[in-house]
């Protein structure tokens, strides 16, 4: 309260509550160097903030492998409400904090609920949320918290963040508040406050300079320094080197049994003074060692224990000897209860002992278990990795290497997972544990987007996987496989194929795995007649697979879900692949698999951008792009690229597409370059600059990329028959007949008859064109067809016929937003003579992109839990964007929308 040099600072934090008290949300982190007054000012904000519910939350060093710790004091005051929250963030979060067995939970399932957990305090009086030494946080609390802090608009929520300087943290792109040292007459008056007496102005002055205001050096350092010292000031170092040793010189004279108390405290991160009692008892300490300590000033004992500073736990820990901290660990884990704790002792009993113990490491390994099965693959990884040190024989420890490894992968940490991979490669010689460690390799390479490096490795795990595990090999080949078809292309020849060839025969009974895996072999290998009806039997397998599938999490939708989608397309089945997008999405939202929904939406808008909905489209994209940036991953472009292909803007879709094909090439991802080129070959057909386009497609047929032949082949024959290439419009009709004869669908053959009309100037294959593609929901398909057949009666002088076809064009362009494509269907309308103004589709321009996605799920019905639920934020945000749509579209009702959001 009585802070010296900061109002300006507590102005700040106090506009801040008062935004909350008005209904918004805001976060900040605090950042400044050790000592700077980072929880001075946290404190006195708390005690400003009476009217506030208030939450804290502290980063301790030690505690940092334990999953969810940090997060688990921040959400104690509201766990009360958590039977309020929905079934999927209910179990989520109730399986992070041990309160219900399940599987893993997604992350951001406990960050949805975390959020709103605290919206709906919030409700009935604001929520202050101070986090200290938040770098200290463990992984999956710092990850989650900053989720939610991104996420916070108007929930009547303030949550302020204190970091200190040089530490890495997962806070960043939040606001930040750089608090730096006092000025110097706040100084000067502040270290005159603890001065035993006057002492000469010149080293006064010294003082205050060197420590550039630093409010904790200016209190305590003066109090660990002889006459001598007071008389030189300061010594050499780091100012928070400086200010440990001076603690350390505080520590030394106090009583042997007080330091151990104080290191047994430092130790032990809970702050549990019950616990450190028990465990001062079990250590054989003096009847009272806490009272030199109390009067040290350097740590206070009640419900819980507390130290000065941070650095004076630092400082008590690293002052004390090895056998010592040993001792210390061996007393906690003593007394901490093995059936509600056995982590936290499992920690202890693993910094008691500095040599080989199978016990110890057995013991690590199961809470390994348990924190993976919580989500927290960082702590299982840091078990991991101790339970590897302590194991006494190398083949366990080879074998726990890898299996913190994957953790470690699984946390998101690949370059941690490939260093500790070079200790796996140390072991004694093991056929399995080799296969499994080229897998992981592989594996973290595809993570990192490396697709033609991770075939490579992939496939050479699969072969090694094969007289050991045949179930675990043909999932490796299916990864392969997978990584083989991004990698593919100009720059990566043969790599397909070489997946292909080793590929293994089926099991008997074949899986769905089995299948898939076989038809790709033999579409690659032997061509599309060879391999139709293996591809059509593996899709049916695989759709009614994940149909049935229990676990939500397997291959079937993590792979064999994209795999099924890319056979779908080959295929020309439209129905099945929108079957397989929406099914993924459903899925992927379900299990709060942020990545596989980013996929699934940008499958389903690639596929709405053949339908016409642009709109949708427009949605889908902006849904992943949010969830990239809550994610701190990055975004999917698929959808996004198409997307301004078929608006045909020419710079800015010119612009993408390119950035695309140099991203993608750099990164080795042969079939996001080929996509690029075909977004590439829509934008230019649109814009009549065929050249262009013909030679973009070309690409991309010329290579046979799976998937993308059925999309390609219409541009290219609308391209080469307006640069009068009669042969390339032939070989892509020979294509075109091989396939719809192997698997005839209407998709398929209302293409085919399109090119044939190009071809042979037939009329009546444009009708058949038309037919076909029109029992389908390829609005897009139906309006090119008709756009051609207008230009050709157009050419041929009839130009009342033509204008039925272009007016019908032009009018589902238009409407779509597809402008390029609208506008060359109005210059030939012109052409027959028909005045025709340039129109644009009626679109709610007023309304941001969030706020366009919010009214568009609240015209289809969904009510705002479930709309929060779907976009990541809370229901009091959802309501709160509602109310400016409302007003900006000059409406009162959500039945309204229905209207008024197209």
């Amino acid at each position: 309260m009585g802070l010296r040099g900061r109002q300006r600072e507590l102005a700040l934090l106090d506009g801040l509550v008062s935004a909350a008290r008005s209904g918004r949300s805001e976060a900040l982190v605090l950042r400044g160097e050790a000592g700077v007054g980072k929880s001075a000012l946290l404190d006195s904000l708390v005690a400003r903030s009476e009217t506030c519910r208030i939450a804290r939350a502290v980063g301790i060093e030690s505690e940092m492998e334990l999953a969810y710790s940090g997060l688990h004091q921040l959400c104690q005051p509201f766990l009360a409400a958590i039977d309020r929250l929905p079934p999927p963030q209910h179990d989520a979060l109730g399986t992070a904090f041990g309160l219900l067995t399940g599987p893993p939970p997604d992350r951001f399932l406990i960050g949805l609920a975390v959020l709103n957990l605290l919206s709906d305090a919030a409700g009935r009086q604001p929520v202050l949320c101070v986090i200290d030494d938040a770098q200290w946080l463990d992984l999956m609390s710092a990850r989650i918290l900053a989720f939610v802090a991104r996420r916070l608009v108007a929930e009547s929520v303030v949550m302020i963040f204190a970091v200190r300087d040089g530490v890495e943290h997962e806070l960043t792109g939040l606001a930040e508040l750089e608090l730096s040292g006092l000025g110097e007459a706040d100084a000067a008056a502040l270290l005159d406050s603890v001065l035993p007496g006057p002492i000469d102005p010149r080293v006064r002055d010294r003082i205050v300079a060197e420590t550039r205001g630093n409010p904790l050096a200016l209190l305590e350092l003066p109090q660990s320094w002889s006459a001598a010292e007071l008389a030189e000031g300061l010594a050499p170092g780091s100012l928070a080197g400086r200010i440990e040793d001076g603690f350390v010189r505080r520590l030394e004279p106090l009583p042997a049994d007080t330091r151990m108390l104080l290191l047994t405290a430092a130790a032990e991160p809970l702050g549990d003074a019950t616990l450190l009692w028990r465990a001062a008892e079990q250590l054989g300490l003096g009847a009272d060692p806490a009272t030199a300590a109390i009067a040290s000033g350097l740590i206070s004992f009640g419900q819980r224990v507390r130290f000065r500073h941070p650095l004076v736990r630092s400082a008590a820990y690293r002052m004390a000897s090895p056998q010592e901290r040993q001792a210390a660990h061996r007393a906690l884990a003593e007394v901490t209860d093995a059936d509600t704790d056995p982590d936290r002792r499992a920690w202890h009993r693993s910094q008691a002992t500095s040599r080989p113990d199978e016990e110890v490491a057995a013991e690590l390994e199961r809470s390994a278990q348990r924190a993976q099965a919580r989500g927290g693959f960082y702590a299982a990884a840091a078990f991991l990795e101790r339970a590897a040190e302590l194991s006494p024989s190398p083949g366990r420890r080879a074998d726990r290497a890898l299996a913190a490894a994957a953790a470690k992968r699984g946390s998101g940490a690949l370059d941690a997972a490939l260093a500790l991979l070079a200790s796996v490669a140390a072991g004694p010689p093991d056929a399995l544990r080799a296969a499994e460690t080229e897998q992981l390799r592989g594996q973290i390479a595809f993570d990192l987007g490396h697709a033609r490096e991770a075939a490579g490795l992939l496939l050479e795990a699969a072969r090694g996987l094969e007289p050991l595990d045949a179930t675990r090999a043909r999932m490796a080949h299916l990864e392969a496989m997978s990584a083989a078809i991004w990698a593919s292309g100009p720059d990566a020849p043969g790599v397909l194929a070489q997946a292909a060839k080793a590929a293994p025969a089926p099991a008997e009974p074949a899986t769905a795995a089995d299948l898939l895996l076989q038809a790709f072999a033999k579409r690659v290998l032997r061509g599309y007649a060879a391999a139709a009806p293996d591809l059509t039997k593996a899709l049916d397998e695989a759709r009614d697979a994940i149909v049935r599938a229990d676990d939500l999490r397997s291959w079937l939708w993590l792979a064999g879900n994209r795999a099924a989608g890319i056979i779908a397309l080959e295929v020309w089945d439209l129905a099945a692949a929108q079957e397989l997008s929406s099914r993924q999405e459903q899925m992927a939202r379900e299990t709060g698999a942020l990545v596989q929904l980013q996929f699934a939406l940008n499958f389903r808008a690639n596929l709405d951008c053949l339908t016409g909905d642009l709109a949708a489209v427009a949605r889908w994209v902006e849904e992943g792009r949010q969830i990239a940036v809550a994610t701190g991953q990055p975004e999917v472009a698929f959808g996004g690229l198409l997307l301004a292909a078929f608006r045909g803007a020419e710079k800015p879709a010119t612009d993408l597409i390119e950035a695309t094909i140099a991203a993608a090439t750099e990164r080795e991802q042969g079939r996001m370059v080929d996509f690029a080129f075909f977004a590439k070959s829509v934008l230019c057909n649109g814009l009549g600059r065929y050249d262009d386009a013909r030679d973009a497609a070309l690409r991309v047929f010329d290579q046979d990329v799976l998937g993308y032949g059925v999309l390609v082949v219409g541009e290219l024959a609308e391209a080469a028959s307006r640069t009068g290439d009669t042969k390339l419009v032939e070989s892509t009709l020979a294509w075109l007949t091989e396939r719809v004869t192997a698997t005839p669908t209407d998709w398929g053959l209302g293409i085919e008859a399109r090119v044939r009309a190009l071809l042979s100037a037939d009329e009546e294959a444009y009708r058949r064109s038309i037919e076909h593609l029109s029992r389908t929901s390829l609005r897009v398909e139906v309006a090119r067809t008709q756009l051609l057949y207008g230009e050709w009666l157009r050419r041929e002088g009839r130009r009342v016929d033509a204008r039925e076809q272009l007016r019908s064009a032009h009018d589902l362009f238009t409407t779509s937003g597809l402008e390029a494509f609208a506008e060359r269907a109005r210059h030939e309308l012109l052409a027959t003579g028909e005045t025709v103004r340039k129109r644009s589709p009626e679109t709610s321009s007023d309304l941001t992109a969030q706020e366009a996605q919010i009214a568009g799920l609240a015209r289809d019905g969904l009510t705002n839990p479930e709309i929060a639920a779907q976009l990541f934020i809370s229901p009091r945000t959802v309501e709160w964007h509602l109310r400016k749509t409302f007003a900006k579209l000059g409406i009162t009702s959500r039945r309204q929308l229905r209207t008024a959001v197209s």
